[in-house]
């Protein structure tokens, strides 16, 4: 089922709601990556339904169906963006959990999404029962000189203005470590087909604008700070899984040092865990169903406790 559900702010978000074949055990929200949206995860979340999970997900501000409605794509506001991005989840949620009410909230948040999880946990935690980040990374000093410069292009160019210069700084190096890329885009996976699906896909590759860059470094540097990290519940299972070959990830240090984040501020079920030679996309990789199962073995373990 799909259908928009309108924010506090009067902002239309587009929303999906998939119903397990089997008694539900548990509510599975997904939070979509940057120029994506929350369709690519129709087969995943086929898989959680048919193990008994209830899926929701829906499309950010800027992005898919919701940018297509009342937006522009690459666009999450005029002022402090990601903050609001984190508080529609929170606002969805709250409304879509009410018929799952009986059963536990997991949050799976791949990539941006899994920094909007990051600040979601931070502000929200109580809520969540479980949360999987998926193609997650570090912050880094990179991220605040972004902002700087996200800053200035947005005052000086335009805030809706597409920001290529941006674009180039954030994902010009990523395919650098594999060899002879056939396109842009090889990081994401090496499944060829699921490359070429993305860039046919009119929702997805898109040039995100000047102060989208401003919203997410801003959010970056936020959800970075050890009094935010602390924030988190201390009890709260959290599963980090990626690729090897992550470039976001920085090919796993950038995960650990996440989990290192985690442990340091109390958190007391951290696990990590990386797909030999996979890249960014571990969903669309082709051990997809290897992937599949590590997930649910992971999410069983604490549906039979």
């Amino acid at each position: 089922m799909t259908r928009y559900i309108q924010m506090s702010d009067k902002h239309f978000i587009f929303t999906r709601t998939l119903q397990p074949t089997a008694p539900c055990i548990g509510h599975i929200h997904i939070l979509h990556g940057m120029a994506e949206h929350s369709g690519r995860y129709l087969k995943f979340a086929q898989t959680l339904t048919a193990a008994g999970y209830a899926v929701t997900m829906h499309d950010h501000r800027g992005h898919g169906e919701t940018a297509a409605y009342n937006g522009t794509l690459g666009f999450f506001g005029e002022h402090n963006g990601f903050e609001r991005v984190v508080k529609d989840v929170h606002e969805i949620i709250t409304l879509l959990h009410k018929q799952f009410a009986d059963v536990p909230l997991i949050l799976f948040g791949h990539s941006m999404g899994s920094f909007i999880t990051r600040r979601y946990i931070q502000l929200y935690g109580d809520e969540a029962d479980r949360v999987i980040l998926c193609g997650t990374g570090n912050v880094t000093a990179f991220h605040a000189v972004g902002n700087l410069l996200a800053r200035a292009l947005a005052k000086g160019l335009g805030k809706e203005t597409e920001s290529q210069l941006l674009n180039q700084l954030s994902f010009g190096s990523f395919n650098r470590q594999f060899p002879n890329p056939k396109t842009a885009y090889d990081w994401l996976t090496s499944v060829q087909q699921e490359v070429q699906k993305y860039i046919d896909d009119p929702y997805c590759g898109f040039i995100p604008t000047n102060q989208f860059f401003v919203d997410l470094t801003t959010g970056f540097t936020t959800l970075n700070r050890k009094k935010e990290i602390a924030k988190a519940r201390k009890d709260l299972p959290i599963l980090l899984i990626s690729g090897s070959k992550d470039p976001v990830g920085e090919q796993g240090l950038g995960v650990y040092t996440v989990a290192e984040q985690f442990a340091a501020a109390g958190i007391q079920d951290v696990t990590v865990y990386l797909f030999e030679n996979k890249r960014h996309e571990i969903l669309n990789e082709d051990n997809q169903q290897a992937v599949f199962q590590v997930l649910l073995r992971w999410l069983e373990k604490y549906d039979t406790n």
